[in-house]
């Protein structure tokens, strides 16, 4: 994904390592083979050009010469509309809106649990924790019929899954057997070569 020494993309994403928010922008640009220059950011140490850019310093953040989005939803479904092959949202207004609500439901269930999850109120962590691990079990099942949600070909809500599955161990969330058709499909998912290359190091030893 990275640019050619001798030559500067037009597009910039400014991304965290550990981020999943980041991460699942970068398997997007992974699966597309988007020429992007990717920059780590510290949160504690914010780069100048990205606070003139995002008054709201967050991160992932894209700069597409003079677009800059910011949120991460936004940046996969641009990018998909930008480089429109291999298509990763629905062609049909019904399915495209169906996914959108699933995508929805995605960071609005678990997304959203997740600064609860990384927090330390323990309480807080153990009930976020369940709540997460009970959501994977009850859509488990989806995934025996399909190789990946609901579908044979990958998209985007599989890009907003993985990196949530990829750290499942590292939150301490461990499936039982019944989720085993989740567990067989983010399998699925991590053998694909976007996946590896949309890693950064840090999340490399996360499966470690």
């Amino acid at each position: 994904m990275a640019a050619a020494a001798n030559r500067r993309p037009v597009m910039t994403l400014y991304s965290r390592t550990d981020c999943p928010l980041s991460h699942r922008v970068r398997i997007v640009l992974a699966e597309k083979n988007i020429t992007a220059d990717i920059i780590d950011v510290d949160i504690d140490a914010l780069p100048e050009d990205l606070i003139e850019l995002n008054s709201y310093n967050t991160e992932p953040t894209l700069v597409d010469r003079d677009l800059v989005l910011y949120d991460s939803n936004i940046i996969m479904e641009y990018l998909d509309e930008r480089f429109p092959h291999p298509p990763l949202m629905p062609v049909d207004p019904v399915s495209r809106a169906r996914a959108r609500m699933m995508l929805f439901r995605i960071n609005s269930d678990w997304y959203g649990l997740l600064d609860a999850i990384n927090g330390k109120d323990s309480q807080l962590v153990v009930k976020a924790k369940k709540e997460l691990r009970d959501g994977l079990i009850l859509i488990s099942q989806v995934f025996v019929k399909s190789k990946y949600f609901m579908s044979e070909e990958f998209a985007l809500i599989d890009a907003s899954l993985a990196p949530i599955l990829w750290r499942l161990s590292n939150y301490g969330i461990e499936l039982p057997a019944k989720a085993k058709p989740i567990m067989e499909y983010a399998e699925r998912i991590f053998e694909r070569d976007a996946f590896s290359l949309s890693l950064s190091e840090i999340e490399r030893e996360l499966a470690l």
